[in-house]
């Protein structure tokens, strides 16, 4: 496994990570031991990088980690245990209703992951979307003084703009900026955001790489997801959409095919290409799944496969916005 350094001087992670959320929730039914064999799997690929939150089923992944990482907690200076905080939910309904990243929640939150991880500290630290109500100079304030107390060790933002960020950013170090990026979702992270963290010396952590598995060329029908897989209420896998986005997925199959390597591979190989301030997270709790992605870092492309990629899925192509609209309502951006 390749790795690759968050930030100036933040972590030194593998270049590409395991996103856990859906070995908890969201994406089909958990499977916990498979679970808890694609982690043992991941580390022994050298795959290091692990994001979680406390908001992933209410402080379930967090807890899947946490019980995992007692099994193996002579390796735990092994792994870069990274999650998120800001996200309250509802008690009734279980579903996010709020954000809160006031300096008081922030210690809350970050003690209440403690305790449900199982470690004396968080590696990398992120709110995981921002309150507008709460200025980020009192967040990241709150964030600085964890650090000073060793409860975590790098701070990380994720969905804010460039002037949160490098208002953010001038309170404390921010090693990595955590935003949705794939051949699907170029324009959040392409442009001043990008320019803005490489001036700054911030990385990019790319979620959602594989534009929720429909990428991998696996997903033909919302038929084939679970009744509880969210991906049933996300536009671009709605009827309008899903025809028209899988004939770009079509696109990246055939580009792959020319290259020699998987769909997944390819668009997680491009990811790589952008720059060495790139990691993407795919999440899985299939370890075949996550063989197929850790092996991306060994497909090294030129710049006209780059090119015949990015050609794929023409910028604006893709039918569908990322989230619901009560979702994209907390985009910070």
């Amino acid at each position: 496994m390749k790795h690759r350094t968050l930030g100036t001087n933040g972590p030194w992670v593998s270049s590409v990570g395991l996103g856990c959320m859906g070995m908890s929730v969201a994406y089909g039914v958990p499977d916990t031991a498979e679970s808890e064999r694609t982690l043992d799997r991941a580390l022994d690929l050298g795959v290091d990088f692990l994001d979680t939150a406390d908001a992933y089923g209410r402080g379930a992944n967090e807890e899947l980690l946490g019980a995992w990482l007692r099994r193996r907690a002579s390796e735990r200076s092994r792994v870069v245990l990274a999650t998120k905080f800001g996200l309250r939910h509802d008690p009734e309904s279980g579903r996010v209703d709020g954000v809160d990243t006031s300096a008081a929640y922030v210690r809350t939150a970050c003690h209440a992951s403690l305790r449900r991880l199982g470690v004396d500290h968080i590696d990398l630290y992120c709110a995981h979307r921002r309150d507008p109500a709460t200025p980020i100079e009192e967040t990241v304030g709150a964030m600085a003084e964890l650090v000073e107390a060793g409860d975590i060790r790098y701070l990380a933002l994720s969905e804010v703009g460039t002037d949160t960020l490098r208002r953010a950013h001038a309170v404390h170090p921010i090693s990595a900026i955590q935003l949705e990026y794939s051949l699907f979702t170029r324009d959040v992270v392409e442009g001043d955001m990008l320019d803005t963290c490489r001036e700054l010396g911030i990385s990019v952590v790319a979620y959602s790489p594989l534009g929720r598995a429909m990428l991998t060329g696996s997903i033909t029908s919302v038929d084939e997801l679970s009744s509880g897989d969210n991906r049933r209420r996300w536009p671009r896998f709605a009827e309008e959409n899903l025809g028209h986005n899988l004939r770009l997925v079509e696109a990246v199959h055939r580009a792959a095919g020319e290259i020699g390597c998987t769909p997944a591979q390819a668009a997680l190989a491009w990811l790589l290409a952008q720059g060495d301030d790139i990691v993407p997270i795919p999440g899985t709790k299939r370890r075949r799944y996550l063989e197929e992605n850790a092996a991306a870092v060994d497909v090294i492309l030129t710049e006209e496969q780059c090119e015949m990629l990015r050609n794929a899925v023409p910028d604006g192509a893709v039918a569908g916005g990322r989230y619901p609209e009560q979702a994209m309502s907390r985009l910070g951006h």
